[in-house]
């Protein structure tokens, strides 16, 4: 295989936080368009920046085993989350995290963080940063988890939707590379996101507000865990919803109870009025502060 390296708006924008930037398919559409224009043959995304509506005559062809989705917090002096002190400052640009962060603890002070991951934890060293929060997916793919001070449970930090999942991307029309990549598949990693996504699309979230979600199996029943929140973490709704039984299903049949299962979740947060915080913030409404000059 031969590895064709893209820069995204999103990478090029490092330094600028991803509220501010505003739009969809900050780190896809560079991608998307090389594989459109038959350079690449298949693309492979971090779920979670992938928007839930792909371009025609693209398909999500293949989501391989699931990492973990958890957050993981990080701390200069391996304090816990509980244990960091009165005004600390954490770094993250994901209103998501700091939305929950600040409904934990309102006396925390959340800084914007961008770039790599080697980059972020040299900021951690070398900044006024008491902390910063990073997906457990992403140190555990770079051998980073001695890195890791706590984990922290869906239950604190409800994860984004397709966190610790990768999407390849594929043409429609390539059945060679469609066919090899079926291998990869891994059915509850897709079903789990399948419920996620659905969620999403049906919520239209973008990157405005936060919308987090978590899948669990209960028997022979998905779990769908999903919460909206205003950036400043001052609402929050929640809910918890039941697929139907998925024994027995056939593979089609199992996907479409996810998706399912996403669309009624939504609607029962719309209904509790997760409709009015998804309308409180105009598209490209900064969330976050900007950074600080050093």
């Amino acid at each position: 295989m031969e590895i064709l390296t893209i820069r995204t708006t999103g990478d090029n924008m490092a330094h600028q936080p991803l509220p501010q930037i505003g739009g969809k398919g900050l780190f896809t559409k560079e991608i998307e368009d090389a594989l459109l224009d038959r350079r690449a043959h298949l693309a492979v995304h971090s779920l979670k920046d992938l928007p839930t509506d792909l371009p025609e005559g693209l398909v999500l062809a293949c989501v391989p085993r699931r990492e973990d989705s958890r957050d993981a917090l990080i701390s200069r002096t391996g304090a816990r989350l509980n244990e960091l002190p009165r005004g600390a400052v954490i770094g993250t640009s994901s209103i998501r995290r700091a939305a929950q962060l600040k409904r934990l603890r309102p006396d925390l002070r959340i800084e914007p963080l961008r770039g790599n991951l080697d980059t972020r934890l040299r900021k951690l060293r070398e900044t006024a940063l008491d902390a910063i929060v990073l997906a457990v997916a992403g140190l555990r793919r770079m051998g980073l988890d001695a890195e890791i001070t706590e984990i922290l449970p869906e239950q604190i930090l409800c994860p984004a939707v397709g966190q610790g999942a990768l999407g390849i991307e594929a043409r429609a029309d390539d059945a060679r590379t469609l066919n090899a990549l079926a291998a990869l598949e891994d059915d509850w990693a897709r079903l789990t996101v399948t419920a996620e996504r659905s969620l999403l699309k049906s919520l239209g979230g973008g990157c405005q507000i936060p919308i987090a979600a978590t899948v669990a199996r209960q028997d022979n029943r998905i779990s769908l865990t999903a919460i909206v929140m205003r950036p400043d973490g001052g609402e929050m709704i929640a809910m918890e919803e039941l697929s139907t039984s998925i024994a027995n299903s056939s593979r089609a049949e199992a996907i479409s109870i996810a998706e399912a299962l996403g669309r009624k979740t939504a609607e029962k947060l719309l209904e509790l009025g997760a409709a009015r915080l998804l309308g409180e913030v105009p598209a490209g409404q900064p969330t976050l502060p900007a950074p600080q000059a050093p």
